[in-house]
C-alpha cells in the first residue's frame, strides 16, 4: 500500500481470514491511516472504504487509488460516509486508468512509444499532486487469471410435459424461453467412461504379462517414448501416452528416467495394476536423486513406491542429504503418519540425524518450526518425539538433548529481548542501549556460557554474546546484529529477526547453494558465498552477518563508479587489461555477477534496488517473479554493474556474458531437480509460493526454457542480458527510490 501526500509506502500484502466464497455482494474494506500522537494514542490521519465487488458483480483485482476521508476513521457501513471515489476525475485519473489496462496486456505495448508515455505521465503526476491537498491510499489487490464474478444467473430448468404418443405415455422436455433450447442433466457426467475402463483392463490385463514382457518398441515408438522420457516433472501425460508406457514397462526398465513416468501412468485404484508396478520396483535401474525426491511429493501415495524412493535416498552422502533436508521434513506431510503406522522417511531421517550431528540440529529446527503449524503440527511433533526417544537410547543422547534444550532456550531468550526492542518507542540509540543492558544481565545468561553449537551453524561452537559488538538496525523490525564470542577465541555476527517469517529466504539459500555445487561439478566456480539463515520460528530466526556495502552507496562515495571503488580498494596498476583493478579481484566480481544474474533470474528474485545490490550476497525477500516495483527488468542487471566491467564492448563484459551461457545451460540439465524440490515446498507457507501455490513449480520451470536447445537458449539469454541492461524504467524508478530513501532521512 502506499499513502500519496504524506510520503508512506508499506509495501505488505495483508491476509484477511475470509475466503473469497464467502463474501457478500456487499463486501467493502474499511481502511484507517493512523499516527502517533503521544504514548499510546493515536489519531486518524484518514479513512476510505472500498468496495470489493464493481461492476456486474465482478471482484475486483489490481491497484486502485482510494481517497482519504482527512482526520475521520472509515465508516464501514453499506452507505458508508467515506466512499473510496469521490469528485469529479482529473487529468491523473484517466490516465492512471488506462495504465492499468496496459499492466493488463488489454492495450498493445510499443517498447519505445511506452517510454516516452511514461515519461510523460511522470511530469503530469508530479504537477497534479503539486496543486492537489488531497490524501490518498493505494491499494493493490491480488490478480486472477479469470474473471472472479459474485454468482453466476440461475437458468430455469425445463418443465416436463406427460404426453401420449401412438398409445405410449412419456414425459418430454419442453424449451426455455424463445431460443428453443432444451437443457438436459447428465448425471454420469463425472464418471468414468466404463468403455475406458473396460478398454484399459484389457490392455493392462494380468493374461498380457508374458507377451508384454518380451515387446520391444519400433523406432518410430522408441522416438515416441524417448520424448515423454523427456517431460518434465509438471507434465501431464495423455491416456495414449499412458497405455503406451504400460505396454513397454518391461522394455522400459532398463532406463532409470522411465520409472517416475511409469508411476504416473498407473491407475492406483485398480489393485491388479498395483500389485504388477509394486512387483516391477525391484527390477528397475537404480534410479537417480532427483526421481527419488519427485516420488516424495504428494502425488505418490502407495507406500511401497514411498519405501522404495528412500531405498534410493540412502545411498546419498551426508553433505547431500543436507542439500535435500528441508524438502525431505516437509515430505513428511505426505506420509500419512498415524500412532498406528509408521513412516520410513521419518525413521530413514532420524537414523540419518543421529549419526551426523550437524545434520541432526538442522533436522531438528526444521521440525520445530513446522511443529507450530497449527493444521501439520500435532503430526510433526509425533516425529520429533520419535526422534528424542531414539536419541535417548544412544550413550550420548542425554548430551545431546540437553544441547538442544540449551539451543531452545537460547532462541527463546533473543526472541523476547527481539520483541521487547521492536516495540520500544524511543529512539534507535535507547534501543542498542537496553539490549546492551539485556546482554550485560547475568540473569539472562548470554553474556557466557558453556560451550554450545550455534543453532545456524552447529560445526561453531559459541560461548557467549560480546554486549559492546552488538547493535541494532535501523530497518523497521529493528532486527539485532550480535556478535558471540567463539571457543577458540574468534568472532561471529548474526543478525536475530523476529516479526519476519525467514523460511522464504532460507529456501532461496538453500537452491542458490545447490546450484553452485551444480557448477563447481562442471568446473565452473562463479565465487559464489551464500550466506547461512535459518528460520527457528514462523516469525523469527538467525542470519549469518556479512559485512558488505551496498551498490548505492559505493556509487554515492565514489562519483556514481563501481570501477573506482575496485580500483581504491584493490589496485595494481601493473595489471594488464584491468583498468589498474586486481586481476584476481576483476576476475571474481565479473564471475559472482554472472552467477547472481543467473540465479537471480531462474528463481525470479525482486527486490533488487541499488540499496539492496551488494557486493556480498544480501537478503532475497521476493522470489518466483513478484517484484515490490512496476516494470521489473528480466533480469537484475544494472548499468553501473556492466561500466564497471569496462562497458558493453570490453572483454571482461564478454567474459561475463560467456559465463551466463554456459551456468544457464549446466543449471538446466538440472532443472528436474530444482523442479521437484519446489515441488515438495508447495504446501511448506512459504510467502511468495503461498499467493499462488498451484503455479509455483509452473513459475520456476517457465525461466528454465525447456522447450530449447542449447543454441537457443544461449540466444534467448543474450536478448534477457540486452534487454536488462537498456531497460528504462527501472532508471525511473530507481530515481523514485532515492527521493524517498532522501526523505526518510
Amino acid at each position: 500500500m502506499l499513502c500519496h501526500g504524506v510520503d508512506k509506502s508499506w509495501n505488505e500484502w495483508l491476509t484477511i481470514p475470509l475466503k473469497y466464497r464467502d463474501l457478500p455482494v456487499t463486501a467493502q474494506l474499511a481502511l484507517t491511516v493512523y499516527d502517533v500522537y503521544g504514548p499510546r494514542k493515536a489519531i486518524p490521519v484518514g479513512g476510505t472504504t472500498f468496495r470489493l465487488f464493481g461492476k456486474n458483480n465482478t471482484l475486483r483485482r489490481g491497484k486502485h487509488k482510494c481517497y482519504l476521508w482527512p482526520n475521520v476513521e472509515s465508516d464501514g457501513r453499506e452507505h458508508t460516509t467515506t466512499p473510496s471515489k469521490v469528485g469529479a476525475k482529473n487529468e491523473m485519473d484517466r490516465l492512471e486508468k488506462l495504465v492499468k489496462q496496459h499492466d493488463k496486456s488489454d492495450m498493445a505495448k510499443l517498447e519505445w512509444l511506452d517510454n516516452l508515455a511514461f515519461r510523460q505521465i511522470e511530469k503530469i503526476n508530479k504537477r497534479e499532486s503539486s496543486k492537489s491537498k488531497n490524501l490518498y491510499l493505494y491499494i493493490d489487490l491480488p490478480k486472477f487469471d479469470f474473471p472472479l464474478v459474485f454468482s453466476e444467473p440461475e437458468y430455469p430448468l425445463p418443465c416436463s410435459t406427460s404426453m401420449t404418443i401412438n398409445g405410449t405415455h412419456s414425459n418430454v422436455l419442453t424449451p426455455v424461453g424463445d431460443s428453443g433450447i432444451i437443457f438436459i442433466v447428465d448425471p454420469e457426467i463425472n464418471r468414468e467412461n466404463p468403455v475406458e475402463a473396460k478398454h484399459r483392463r484389457m490392455v493392462r490385463s494380468h493374461r498380457n504379462g508374458a507377451l508384454d514382457r518380451d515387446l520391444k518398441p519400433d523406432a518410430k515408438t522408441r522416438d515416441e517414448l524417448n520424448g515423454i522420457l523427456k517431460y518434465p516433472p509438471t507434465q501431464h501425460l495423455t491416456s495414449e501416452e499412458k497405455d503406451l508406457l504400460w505396454k513397454f514397462r518391461f522394455y522400459l526398465t532398463r532406463d532409470k528416467k522411465a520409472l517416475t513416468k511409469f508411476l504416473k501412468c498407473v491407475v492406483w485404484t485398480d489393485p491388479t495394476e498395483v500389485k504388477q508396478a509394486v512387483e516391477l520396483l525391484p527390477k528397475w535401474a537404480d534410479i537417480d536423486l532427483d526421481d527419488a525426491l519427485e516420488l516424495l511429493s504428494a502425488s505418490f501415495e502407495n507406500r511401497s513406491v514411498r519405501g522404495y524412493a528412500v531405498g534410493q535416498l540412502r545411498k546419498a552422502d551426508d553433505e547431500e542429504l543436507q542439500l535435500y533436508l528441508l524438502q525431505l521434513v516437509q515430505a513428511l506431510k505426505f506420509e500419512n503418519i498415524s500412532d498406528r503406522s509408521s513412516s520410513s522417511l521419518a525413521e530413514f531421517l532420524i537414523e540419518r540425524a543421529m549419526k551426523n550431528q550437524i545434520l541432526g540440529n538442522n533436522f531438528h529446527w526444521y521440525l520445530m518450526v513446522e511443529c507450530e503449524d497449527k493444521a501439520v503440527g500435532k503430526m510433526y511433533g509425533k516425529v520429533v518425539y520419535q526422534y528424542l526417544k531414539a536419541m535417548m537410547e544412544t550413550p550420548s543422547g542425554y548430551h545431546q538433548r540437553e544441547i538442544l534444550r540449551r539451543q531452545g532456550e537460547l532462541v527463546a531468550m533473543l526472541s523476547e529481548i527481539s520483541r521487547e526492542i521492536r516495540m520500544m518507542k524511543d529512539a534507535r540509540p535507547k534501543k542498542i542501549e537496553k539490549l546492551r543492558a539485556k546482554i550485560s544481565d547475568p540473569k539472562n545468561g548470554l553474556l557466557q556460557f558453556h560451550p554450545l553449537p550455534l543453532p545456524l551453524d552447529a560445526r561453531i561452537q559459541v560461548t557467549g554474546i560480546i554486549p559492546e559488538k552488538t547493535t541494532v538496525f535501523k530497518s523497521n523490525l529493528f532486527p539485532l546484529r550480535l556478535t558471540f564470542s567463539l571457543v577458540d577465541g574468534g568472532e561471529y555476527q548474526v543478525i536475530f529477526k523476529t516479526g519476519d517469517d525467514l523460511r522464504q529466504d532460507q529456501l532461496v539459500i538453500q537452491i542458490i547453494t545447490l546450484m553452485d555445487k551444480l557448477l563447481r561439478k562442471e568446473n565452473l566456480d562463479l565465487k559464489l558465498t551464500p550466506y547461512k539463515v535459518l528460520a527457528t520460528g514462523p516469525d523469527h530466526g538467525l542470519v549469518q552477518f556479512i559485512t558488505s556495502s551496498s551498490l548505492a552507496n559505493v556509487l554515492s562515495d565514489f562519483n556514481g563508479s563501481l570501477l573506482q571503488f575496485l580500483k581504491a580498494h584493490h589496485p595494481d596498476e601493473k595489471a594488464v587489461g584491468t583498468y589498474g583493478v586486481s586481476a584476481a579481484v576483476m576476475d571474481t566480481y565479473v564471475k559472482s555477477c554472472a552467477g547472481y544474474c543467473v540465479i537471480t533470474y531462474l528463481l525470479g528474485v525482486g527486490d533488487r534496488h541499488l540499496d539492496n545490490l551488494l557486493l556480498s550476497p544480501d537478503d532475497f525477500g521476493f522470489i518466483l517473479g513478484r517484484d515490490p516495483k512496476p516494470f521489473p527488468p528480466p533480469m537484475k542487471l544494472c548499468k553501473e554493474m556492466v561500466e564497471a566491467m569496462g562497458g558493453a564492448n570490453s572483454i571482461h563484459y564478454q567474459k561475463f556474458k560467456s559465463y551466463c551461457y554456459i551456468a544457464f545451460n549446466i543449471l538446466r540439465k538440472s532443472a528436474n531437480l530444482i523442479l521437484n524440490l519446489f515441488a515438495l515446498m508447495v504446501d511448506a507457507n512459504v510467502p511468495d509460493i503461498k499467493i499462488e501455490p498451484d503455479k509455483a513449480v509452473w513459475k520456476v520451470q517457465e525461466k528454465f526454457r525447456l522447450d530449447l536447445t542449447e543454441e537457443e537458449a544461449i540466444k534467448y539469454f543474450q536478448n534477457l542480458i540486452n534487454d536488462s541492461v537498456s531497460a528504462l524504467f527501472p532508471q525511473v524508478i530507481e530515481t523514485i527510490h532515492k527521493f524517498a530513501q532522501y526523505w526518510r532521512r
